[in-house]
């Protein structure tokens, strides 16, 4: 199975390292040095990791064969996708694959159907899961233990337990404010 473990950002100085997006939570694994990455648009790759290192909180790379600033800037915006076994999993029982989590189906603690996850939006500060409804509309849920209280991989489905209007309009707002 093939997913995408990052997106090339912009050059980085004038040796041909690049910036990451990283996409994946085991980058030590997936975008080491020698790993070999196929690429989206496919044209672009394969590309090999020649090193990678860390600064200011953002990961560089550099590719082999690219050793300037105009080669890594012919990079942006690539997608790098890893080979990944379908059977593999995480190393902690509290985390999932993206591919894990498409498709499952969304309900609510009480049984009601929400939808189903079309999409995992990988956020600075959290995971959404867009799910869509059955009337096709979407709604977006922050993929925190909170709200998702479970994940049953056997049987296909998430469990959630949503705030007052987070997947519907009948949200109770408190106001400081009198009624005229």
């Amino acid at each position: 199975m093939q997913l995408v473990v990052a997106r090339i950002g912009r050059a980085h100085g004038i040796k041909g390292e690049v910036n990451v997006e990283v996409r994946t939570d085991e980058p030590e694994l997936r975008l080491a040095p020698g790993a070999v990455l196929a690429t989206d648009p496919a044209s672009a790759g394969p590309l090999t990791i020649e090193t990678g290192r860390v600064h200011s909180g953002r990961l560089l790379l550099r590719f082999e064969g690219v050793r300037d600033r105009t080669g890594a800037e012919a990079l942006r915006n690539i997608l790098l996708i890893a080979d990944v076994d379908p059977d593999e999993l995480p190393e902690e029982d509290d985390e999932y694959y993206d591919h894990q989590l498409m498709d499952l189906d969304v309900v609510t603690k009480g049984g009601e159907e929400v939808g189903r996850i079309t999409e995992i939006s990988h956020l600075p500060s959290q995971d959404l899961f867009i799910v869509e409804r059955p009337d096709g509309s979407e709604v977006m849920i922050p993929f925190v233990e909170e709200i998702v209280t479970e994940i049953d991989l056997a049987e296909q489905k998430a469990v959630i337990d949503p705030p007052p209007g987070l997947i519907d309009d009948r949200a109770e707002i408190d106001s400081s404010r009198e009624e005229s």
